[in-house]
């Protein structure tokens, strides 16, 4: 299976100047907790999730309503094209321990394959290679391994 038959085609993303409190809306309005921070020929020079706006803003006293995106999102983002196969992807998420990835094409962002997305595909997908793939990603054994 390819990861374009199963990666969600609408993204939110922010530019890298957008304010913290405005990109919390917008996950809280849309339900997500990830959102790819893109440059303005929307290629991707970040992401940020609500993980990375607890631990690198209000845990470190920032202000919200000033700090901007560029300033807490990792930079260091995986990747993976909607041509790849789905076990690319699985591989780099159980690697990397990351249960989002950004789809691209020609570094612009086209979709987000998620572990939702696995899950829902997971009688195509083989129950077994989806466990296991989630199971990698939550089994850090005190280690961050969050970089390509």
């Amino acid at each position: 299976m390819k990861i374009k038959d199963c990666m969600s085609k609408n993204v939110c993303c922010v530019k890298p100047e957008t304010k913290i409190t405005e990109i919390v809306k917008l996950m809280k309005d849309n339900h997500i907790g990830c959102v790819p921070v893109c440059d303005n020929s929307n290629s991707v020079c970040g992401i940020l999730t609500d993980r990375d706006i607890l631990l690198r803003t209000v845990a470190c006293n920032k202000d919200i309503n000033t700090a901007t995106a560029s300033e807490i999102m990792s930079t260091n983002v995986c990747t993976c094209k909607q041509d790849d196969d789905i076990s690319n992807a699985e591989n780099k998420m159980s690697t990397y321990q990351i249960r989002r990835l950004p789809v691209v094409e020609n570094n612009k962002i086209v979709g987000m394959l998620t572990l939702g997305d696995l899950a829902h595909y997971e009688e195509e997908l083989g129950k077994e290679n989806v466990c296991t793939t989630i199971s990698n990603i939550c089994n850090c054994n005190g280690e961050n391994k969050n970089a390509c």
